[in-house]
């Protein structure tokens, strides 16, 4: 494996490789994991994404699977809980975000069907692939994030202003922004 090409981003951390390897820029169609990294792309705001890597199994067992019910119906006592869980970022406004956010989740799923319908709809359906050569070229935020981010908001939503949004659209797939030179690039695209 070591002969193998990826985005510099990835270093050697066995968990940032395996993130690399296996998820970021993957298109992603399944509710709960659209849901999950909304979510962890909020907590993860001024941290590290390595942070958030190593605390999302516990994030997993803390939001009851990312199940968007049941974080929607979170009480105080369930924040309360969540402030003294050192297995999560226990930030009190990321938390309500959550919960808030949960409850957005829940009312796009019921205008669109799904997430998933609502999600891609800002990419025509189809992921945006780059040909980026550099990460100095990768944007933080794009007209498709900014328009995400501003519907979102629209909608209730917070801890998703354009930058976050960018980052969840890689994190998902709606945008893949793997370097020409990763072995992630799609073949067809070079």
């Amino acid at each position: 494996m070591a002969d193998i090409i990826r985005c510099p981003w990835a270093g050697t951390d066995p968990l940032y490789v395996a993130y690399h390897d296996e998820e970021w820029g993957a298109p992603v169609h399944d509710d709960r994991t659209l849901f999950e990294f909304l979510i962890l792309e909020g907590a993860q705001a001024g941290l590290s994404w390595a942070t958030i890597l190593r605390k999302r199994d516990h994030y997993r067992r803390a939001f009851d699977g990312f199940d968007p019910a049941a974080v929607a119906a979170y009480d105080e006592a369930r924040v309360a809980a969540l402030l003294a869980d050192p297995g999560i970022v226990r930030n009190r406004l990321k938390i309500a975000a959550a919960i808030r956010n949960a409850q957005g989740f829940l009312r796009i799923q019921e205008e669109f069907g799904s997430f998933d319908a609502y999600v891609w709809r800002f990419v025509g359906g189809q992921p945006i692939v780059n040909a980026w050569t550099s990460l100095r070229d990768v944007p933080a935020e794009t007209d498709e994030s900014r328009a995400l981010s501003q519907d979102l908001k629209a909608r209730g939503f917070t801890f998703v202003g354009p930058t976050i949004a960018y980052a969840f659209m890689q994190a998902v797939g709606l945008v893949n922004d793997h370097l020409v030179s990763c072995f992630r690039y799609p073949l067809e695209k070079r």
